[in-house]
């Protein structure tokens, strides 16, 4: 039931364009970290549509309240996308716990780019995540907790299916290409900027945008 060791000589690891990486010796559990990308996604919008449809019909938020907070949940969701990428996602592996842990969470991500089952977390995590995210904002904003909870997982969502889309398919010939080419800088040249999927809203304002390049 061990985990397999993890590289520990350097954060960015270079891209294998076919594979997978085998992450736990145990079937069961290297089976669990393998999922298809509906199923995160319809957890994620499912709980967004009945949180924001047993708030409404139980008249614990009006429809202008739940249309702010939902807006605001998913504001939030951006931001803290960008703070996890950038601070635990890409956490320097200066020990080999640490580098363990950084390539489990996302270090396999970088250096398996294409490999499409690990491009989201499994469900049984989805599950779990989304019940924290429930009772940390029913606890903070009381009522108004749905809608943000609302907004936030469904941003969650959409950025799973930005991120999935930019690494499966091929950038279309239209100004969503920005997203592609954005993401690819982080992926194969720049990996200590970039860190805003749905948005690079955060890399804006921040300043970890990253450098275009001068003809000559």
């Amino acid at each position: 039931m061990e985990q397999k060791a993890a590289p520990t000589s350097g954060q960015l690891h270079k891209p294998k364009h076919k594979g997978s990486a085998q992450l736990f010796e145990n079937p069961l559990l290297e089976r669990l970290t393998h999922t298809h990308i509906a199923a995160p996604l319809s957890i994620f919008f499912s709980v967004a549509a009945v949180s924001l449809y047993y708030s409404l019909s139980q008249g614990l938020l009006s429809g202008l309240s739940a249309f702010g907070l939902f807006l605001g949940g998913w504001f939030l969701f951006t931001f803290v996308e960008y703070l996890m990428h950038r601070y635990l996602y890409h956490l320097k592996p200066t020990t080999p716990s640490r580098a363990k842990f950084q390539y489990t969470m996302h270090g396999v991500h970088h250096e398996f780019p294409k490999d499409k089952t690990r491009l989201a977390m499994p469900p049984i995590l989805t599950v779990f995540v989304t019940s924290l995210l429930f009772f940390i904002f029913r606890f903070t904003f009381g009522n108004a907790g749905f809608g943000v909870l609302a907004g936030f997982v469904f941003g969650y969502a959409l950025y799973l299916f930005v991120h999935y889309a930019i690494h499966v398919y091929s950038p279309p010939k239209n100004f969503l290409k920005f997203w592609w080419h954005h993401h690819a800088q982080h992926h194969y040249r720049q990996d200590e900027v970039a860190f805003g999927v749905s948005t690079t809203l955060w890399d804006h304002i921040i300043g970890t945008m990253p450098e275009t390049r001068k003809a000559s």
